[in-house]
């Protein structure tokens, strides 16, 4: 349907020049970069996670890399996952120390991830990468999670911040999260996991692994399906992943990756107005709202190790993404609904007369990174030398069709129907990195920077106008760690936080430029991180991001009023604090008894600058010294489980969000369209239990997610979402 309205758009329309172009040099280089990898030879034992061999980009790797690495850092592995039986990326998140992640549709399908008093819509300030490859469809031009694969494709996730963050980019404000599929194993393996539950969940995933002389595989496919935290929503969604891995000599080996996501979801764009959440707030009115969205994704990372010293990686990667999302909810910002439409005003056309928006997308992604790590010993001391260039090119199709009735997915030719907007964004962007740290034993010090250059070409074809910009931004770091004690490290740094902005934030449809700098912050960390004894781990990091110009909505993501605009000076500054501990290390039970928190405080996060408000109607009001939308003060995730001898396992989790507000202007009661006021804290509470059976090798399990059934309000942006009620599911996992 998109490419029909892409042509009744416009019917001669076609891919850009310039991006076939460059689509066709970087084809050119990645064939170029693949031939060579088949060619080279070399003799030495390369490392990987299955046999020392799989290439694979981390951002902490193992303990002894955690040691060394000068910021806050958290590791989820499979163990934690599994245990959890972890439903969401939400979910996953919340165990997180710095991390606030807020509900959309229930599912988790569009993760909104804050770190630190960050916005957290779309989680826009957030790097987002699987296997060290970007996710987002379109990172530097619209860095925003409309697309998030399934969290049953993972066996780890690893959440960096601090100064680390610069040998990624171009995102360095908040945090790097790097998901990392499952190892290609040495011989066959798999597993097949299916579960059932209320709000109509099913769910299957399924996994399979071999290895043939000098080539390995592993295939995974998820289908799952379930209504979201709301009437008249529902969801389906289908992801296969392929990876490939094969030897070309001892020292070298390459990782092809292929993945197609699908998805058909009955999600809504807006809340509730404060009259119809206090009628019943699971109700949507908006049934006839639907997403359709398919991504294709591939990549291939090759590794050469030169010498016992030095390490030489590639990346190359391609993605398509395809989202039409059909929503009547667009046309009800205020109730009723357009009255500028006789065919739209009130709620009692919404059924019959009252028309639609197709906010129909296309993406286009490539980029090409070799990077390379040197051990050396300049000036007498033990260095490791990291460097890296990435190029990297983005174009996307933009289309809003307005149809004449709820169920038309076509443009309409009522008085607000038809192509409303047609127009192409592109992004070229080139970056490059490098960063030294020095040993000297007990201590390591890493200073490192890193450059982007960001091209911003927009078009409008209705008009023709044509609009480009240009940002370079140099972005600088230094880290250091020192051993105080046996496995007990205090680390520190200081990095610049830079944040490109999208397309449409500094380019207009009329083909000008927007006063709207890319934001930029100085961040601080100091902390300790410490593994005394077995048994027991824990870090605490004391924080500061101190932005320059903060991009802050209003209400955050639409509203009332709300537009995107530079908040000026901003501060936030905090503590975060995670442990884990187990009895096995300090005593000898029947039974092991475990235990893992999460706290942050968020002691500031506020206008430090003159700013006024942003919202229609108080722009005369001063909000210096207000706190940030969306900034929680205080985040509470804890869990304490059992395991025992004969197979069986059982954990409590619980979190706890303190209250938020959801403007500029700290507004404390709900208005009447349920887009401002302050969310009230809430707790919310987890239980799994898993079995493993004796005679197989195989596992049944049952959670219980918000175990006493919490009415919570989750967010306000577009009006009151509710939080997911209760979900209880059951099932089994089968291992061979």
């Amino acid at each position: 349907m998109h490419n029909l309205v892409r042509a009744a758009a416009s019917p001669s329309h076609r891919a850009p020049q310039a991006f076939a172009h460059r689509s066709a040099l970087l084809g050119l280089a990645v064939t170029a970069a693949l031939v060579a990898a088949t060619t080279a030879r070399a003799d030495s034992a390369l490392p990987s996670e299955s046999d020392g061999l799989e290439p694979v980009i981390t951002v902490i790797g193992d303990r002894i890399r955690l040691d060394s690495i000068p910021g806050s850092a958290t590791i989820i592995d499979a163990e934690i996952l599994t245990e959890s039986r972890v439903f969401t990326i939400n979910e996953a998140m919340r165990k997180v120390p710095g991390v606030f992640a807020r509900d959309e549709e229930g599912l988790g399908l569009r993760p909104n991830l804050g770190v630190r008093g960050l916005n957290p819509t779309r989680s826009g300030k957030v790097l987002l990468l699987e296997d060290g490859i970007p996710i987002a469809y379109a990172p530097y031009g619209d860095n925003a999670t409309y697309y998030h694969p399934p969290i049953d494709r993972f066996e780890r996730i690893e959440v960096l911040k601090g100064s680390g963050q610069i040998a990624y980019g171009p995102h360095t404000v908040g945090a790097v999260i790097n998901y990392i599929t499952p190892a290609v194993p040495n011989d066959r393996a798999g597993r097949l996991v299916a579960s059932i539950g209320n709000k109509d969940f099913r769910e299957i995933h399924g996994q399979v692994g071999d290895r043939f002389g000098d080539t390995g595989f592993i295939a995974q496919g998820t289908y799952k399906e379930t209504d979201g935290a709301r009437d008249n929503m529902h969801f389906e969604v289908g992801d296969l992943n392929l990876k490939v891995v094969h030897e070309f000599s001892e020292r070298q080996a390459v990782t092809f990756r292929a993945s197609y996501y699908d998805e058909t979801s009955q999600v809504t764009y807006s809340g509730l107005t404060l009259a119809e959440w206090q009628a019943d707030p699971y109700q949507n009115p908006f049934r006839y709202d639907e997403m359709d969205a398919q991504r294709f994704g591939t990549s291939a990372t090759h590794r050469f190790e030169l010498s016992p010293a030095a390490t030489f990686t590639t990346n190359a990667y391609y993605t398509y993404f395809n989202r039409d999302w059909w929503r009547q909810s667009s046309n009800s910002a205020q109730r009723p609904n357009d009255v500028s439409d006789p065919a739209c005003a009130g709620m009692s056309n919404l059924y019959t007369t009252c028309g639609n928006e197709g906010r129909l997308r296309q993406y286009w992604t490539a980029g090409l990174e070799p990077r390379v790590a040197v051990e050396h010993g300049l000036f007498g001391v033990d260095n490791v030398t990291e460097a890296g260039i990435r190029y990297h090119v983005e174009d996307q199709f933009r289309v809003q069709a307005n149809g004449d009735s709820p169920t038309s997915r076509e443009p309409g030719t009522g008085r607000n129907a038809g192509i409303r907007e047609d127009s192409d964004r592109s992004v070229e962007a080139m970056s490059a990195f490098v960063q030294n740290r020095f040993d000297f034993g007990r201590w390591t010090v890493t200073p490192g920077v890193r450059f982007e250059h960001v091209d911003y070409e927009r078009t409008d074809n209705l008009t023709g106008a044509t609009g480009k910009s240009t940002i370079d931004e140099v972005v600088p770091g230094i880290g250091a760690t020192v051993e105080v004690l046996p496995e007990t490290v205090v680390f520190g740094g200081v990095h610049r936080g830079f944040a490109p902005p999208g397309v449409a934030d500094i380019v207009t449809a009329a083909g000008g430029s927007v006063d709207l700098d890319a934001e930029l912050s100085w961040n601080y960390e100091l902390g300790v991180r410490a593994n005394p004894r077995d048994g027991l781990s824990y870090e605490a990091t004391l924080f500061r991001m101190d932005f320059e110009n903060q991009i802050v909505h209003a209400s955050v993501a639409g509203g009332s009023g709300a537009a995107l605009t530079s908040a000026g000076e901003t501060l936030q500054q905090g503590l975060e604090l995670s442990g884990n501990a187990s009895s096995t290390g300090f005593v000898e039970w029947p039974v092991e008894v475990f235990t893992r928190a999460s706290y942050t405080w968020l002691a500031d996060a506020e206008y430090v600058g003159e700013r006024y408000s942003n919202i229609a109607g108080f722009s005369t009001i001063s909000v210096t010294g207000n706190r940030l939308p969306y900034a929680p003060e205080h985040l509470l995730s804890g869990t304490v489980g059992v395991r025992t001898s004969f197979g069986l396992e059982v954990a409590l989790e619980g979190v706890y969000t303190s209250s938020a507000f959801t403007d500029d202007l700290n507004t404390v009661a709900v208005i009447a369209n349920g887009q401002r006021g302050e969310m009230p804290g809430y707790t919310v509470w987890n239980l799994t239990a898993n079995y493993d059976l004796p005679f197989c090798d195989c596992t049944v399990f049952a959670t219980a997610k918000n175990l006493g059934d919490t009415l919570y309000v989750a967010d306000m942006s577009r009006g009151l979402i509710p939080g997911m009620p209760r979900l209880v599911q059951a099932g089994f996992e089968l291992r061979f």
